[in-house]
Formats: C-alpha cells, sequence, structure tokens
C-alpha cells in the first residue's frame, strides 16, 4: 500500500466504499472461475485453515456468495461417528473431495488431526505420527490424479484473537460462536503455535505448499485471499450470453382461484398482493 492511496483511511485500513467494490469485482470473478471449472472439467478442492475467530468461516461466505452451490460446495465435517473413528482417518473426507467439473471449499479438514486432535489429545502419539506420514502422500496422491489442492492458513495475532473473543462475548448474535473448544484453544496459543509449526514441517510440500494469509484486518484477509485464489487458476471468461426471453402465456379464459382462499403470512412489513403468481 501506498501512503498516499487514497482507498485506505488513515489507520491503514481500506475504506468501506473501496472494499465493497474490490470485493464485487472479485465475486464477479468467481463467477467466471466457476464457469470454467464447469466447462472444463476442473476438480479444485480449497482447503481453509488456521486459528479460531481467524476469519476463515467470512472468507468462505464471501467466495460463495455469488455462485452455485451445486458447483462449488463448502464441507465443514463435524465431529466423527463411531463408524467413522473405525475408518482410515483420510476416509471420510475422500468421499467429499469434487469430483470433475466442481470446487469444494474445505472449512477445516483432515487437518484436524494436526491441530485440534494433537493439543486436545484426541488421538494417540502413534495416530499423530501416521497422519505426518500419510498426509504428505496423500495430497500427491490428489495432485497426481489431477486435482488442483490449495490449502490457505489464517494467520492472527494473539492480541486481534482476544479482542474478536471478547467482541464475540458482548454480541449474542455471535455468542455461539465462541464454543468450550474455542476457549481450551485460547489457554493453550503456545500448544497450538507449536502443532502448526510441526504440521508446516511436514505437509508444505512442493506439490501441496501452504499459502498463509495475514488476517489480522478482516476485510483485508478477504480481498487477498480471493484474489489470491483468483490467480492459482488459469481460466477464460466463458460467461453465458444474455438469453432471449420468451413470450409469457396469455391467461385466456383461465380464472384464478380466490386470493383469500391462501394462508396469507401476516404483511408485518409492506402489504400483501391482490394477485398471485
Amino acid at each position: 500500500m501506498e501512503p498516499s492511496d487514497v482507498r485506505y483511511k488513515k489507520s491503514g485500513k481500506i475504506k468501506n466504499k473501496d472494499y465493497e467494490r474490490e470485493l464485487d469485482r472479485l465475486q464477479e470473478e468467481l463467477v467466471k472461475l466457476q464457469r470454467w471449472i464447469e466447462e472444463e472439467g476442473l476438480k479444485v478442492c480449497v482447503v481453509f485453515e488456521g486459528r479460531d475467530a481467524a476469519g476463515k468461516g467470512g472468507v468462505i461466505k464471501r467466495i460463495m456468495r455469488r455462485l452455485n452451490p451445486r458447483v462449488v460446495r463448502v464441507e465443514a465435517l463435524g465431529t466423527p461417528t463411531e463408524r467413522e473413528k473405525g475408518q482410515w482417518y483420510f476416509q471420510r473426507y475422500v468421499e467429499r473431495l469434487p469430483t470433475e467439473g466442481e470446487m469444494v471449499l474445505f472449512d477445516r479438514s483432515w487437518y484436524n488431526r494436526a491441530g485440534v486432535e494433537r493439543v486436545m489429545g484426541f488421538c494417540t502419539d502413534e495416530q499423530y505420527e501416521r497422519f505426518m506420514r500419510q498426509c504428505p502422500e496423500f495430497e500427491r496422491m490428489l495432485v497426481n490424479s489431477g486435482m488442483i489442492l490449495i490449502k490457505y492458513w489464517f494467520s492472527i495475532s494473539d492480541e486481534e484473537q482476544e479482542r474478536r473473543f471478547r467482541k464475540r462475548n458482548q454480541d449474542k448474535k455471535k455468542r455461539w460462536k465462541l464454543s468450550p473448544m474455542d476457549l481450551e484453544a485460547r489457554a493453550r496459543w503456545v500448544e497450538y503455535s507449536k502443532a502448526k509449526d510441526d504440521m508446516f514441517e511436514h505437509t508444505d510440500t512442493e506439490e501441496a505448499p501452504w499459502y498463509v494469509v495475514h488476517a489480522d484486518v478482516k476485510k483485508h484477509a478477504r480481498l487477498n485471499c480471493i484474489t489470491h485464489l483468483l490467480n492459482q487458476i488459469d481460466y477464460e471468461d466463458v460467461t453465458l450470453d444474455p438469453v432471449e426471453l420468451p413470450p409469457r402465456e396469455e391467461r385466456g379464459d383461465y380464472e384464478r382461484p380466490p386470493i383469500d382462499s391462501q394462508k396469507w403470512i401476516p404483511a408485518v412489513y409492506g402489504s400483501n398482493p391482490v394477485d398471485t403468481g
């Protein structure tokens, strides 16, 4: 950022109107990318990992805002079932990977084993060490099969995470985001840092590198991450041309049922129509 850049406030944060304009432009490009993925039959897998409250969900939400969920979908797996606990660790993730013409965004992923499971003691040392050996090979197989695998780590400072946690705690609409696991993770900041460093050492490979997103400023992180994602795929604009809308069918002698024969919800805002479709 140049000091004279008029898009930024004195604080260094982008102005709201410029943020919205850039986000709208990037979302239009994402629609082009979506169409290209469909046309070319690409398989795109994007992994989002990072600290709690680092803004992963916010970026995913902005990516998905204008896209077709039948082409681009989000996977956010919960706690494994008893059956899944008996499977090969990567098995339940494999069935959610993209097929041709799809992009899948993993809101957390198989890296749970290297992070929360490791720190919280939800896996054994043997399971953890096996994951660290198998993960690079697993990802290498995905890439060799023709899949585009992109991995993002959202990095947030200790102070900024504390600020966001406190803000969530004061907001009734967001308080649900503060799970007991989040609070425990907050208390184990150093342990999580070590787990992340070890994870990078083993899984930051040439075939599937980690890309780190500086996430202390949410709006900057969103714009930077989406821009980087778009730059990872050499796509072309194959947007569909506008279609010619057919003329509406004439009603003729067809009589609609009385409008008051339907159960309308109360018009708390505005008023109910005099005709209905």
